[in-house]
C-alpha cells in the first residue's frame, strides 16, 4: 500500500490506478461514517459518491490535497452531511448493535444493553453537530485527536476541548435521565 503522499502525487496526475486505490481504501470507512450520521443507506452511498466526485473535480482543476488525504475526504463528507442537516433535522444516530456482546441465555442482560445503546443514541442527538462529530470520529471511528484536528481544520487543543465539553454534556444528559434536552455547546438546557 502506497503512502498517502505518493498516492496523492499519482492522483494529481489523474492516474487511474491511484484513483482506484484511493476509492478502495476510503470508500468503506466514509460510507460507515456517513451512515452513522445519516441513518440512511441511500444517502450514505450518495454522499460518498459526491465526496469522490468533488475530490476528482478538485484534482482535475489542479487542486485537492497535497497531504492528509483521509482528513480531506472526511471533511468533504462532513460538509455534505452538515449541509443536508441544515435542510432537515437529523434522524436517530445508529450505533452498531452487533458490537453489543450477546451472552447465551441472558435475555435480561441483552435487553438492558439494547436499552442503554438506545439511551446513548438519543443522548448523542442532543449534542451540537461539532460535538457529535468529534465523539463519533473519536470513539466510534477510532480516530486520534490529531486526525480529527486535521479533518476539522482545528487545533488539537480545540478538538480536546470540544471532546471534553461533549463528554460532560453526555454525562449530564445520561445521569440526569432527561433526554429531552439540547446542548448549546457548554451547558444542557431545556428545549
Amino acid at each position: 500500500m502506497a503512502s498517502d503522499k505518493a498516492l496523492l502525487k499519482r492522483a494529481h496526475q489523474l492516474e487511474e490506478a491511484a484513483l482506484a486505490e484511493i476509492y478502495d481504501r476510503f470508500s468503506g470507512p466514509l460510507y460507515a461514517y456517513a451512515y452513522r450520521q445519516l441513518g440512511s443507506q441511500q444517502l450514505a452511498e450518495d454522499f460518498v459518491a459526491e465526496t469522490f466526485e468533488r475530490f476528482l473535480k478538485a484534482l482535475q482543476g489542479g487542486g485537492g490535497p497535497d497531504d492528509h488525504l483521509q482528513a480531506y475526504l472526511y471533511r468533504i463528507t462532513h460538509n455534505l452531511i452538515t449541509d443536508h442537516y441544515r435542510r432537515e433535522p437529523p434522524p436517530p444516530l445508529q450505533l452498531e448493535e452487533e458490537r453489543i456482546p450477546q451472552g447465551e441465555n441472558q435475555p435480561a442482560l441483552l435487553v438492558e444493553q439494547l436499552e442503554q445503546a438506545d439511551r446513548i443514541r438519543r443522548a448523542l442527538q442532543l449534542l451540537t453537530d461539532e460535538q457529535r462529530q468529534v465523539v463519533v470520529l473519536r470513539f466510534l471511528e477510532g480516530w486520534s485527536t490529531r486526525e480529527i484536528a486535521r479533518s476539522l481544520g482545528k487545533s488539537r487543543g480545540a478538538v480536546r476541548a470540544q471532546q471534553h465539553r461533549a463528554l460532560a454534556s453526555l454525562e449530564r444528559i445520561l445521569y440526569q435521565g432527561d433526554l429531552n434536552q439540547k446542548s448549546d455547546g457548554d451547558t444542557v438546557s431545556r428545549r
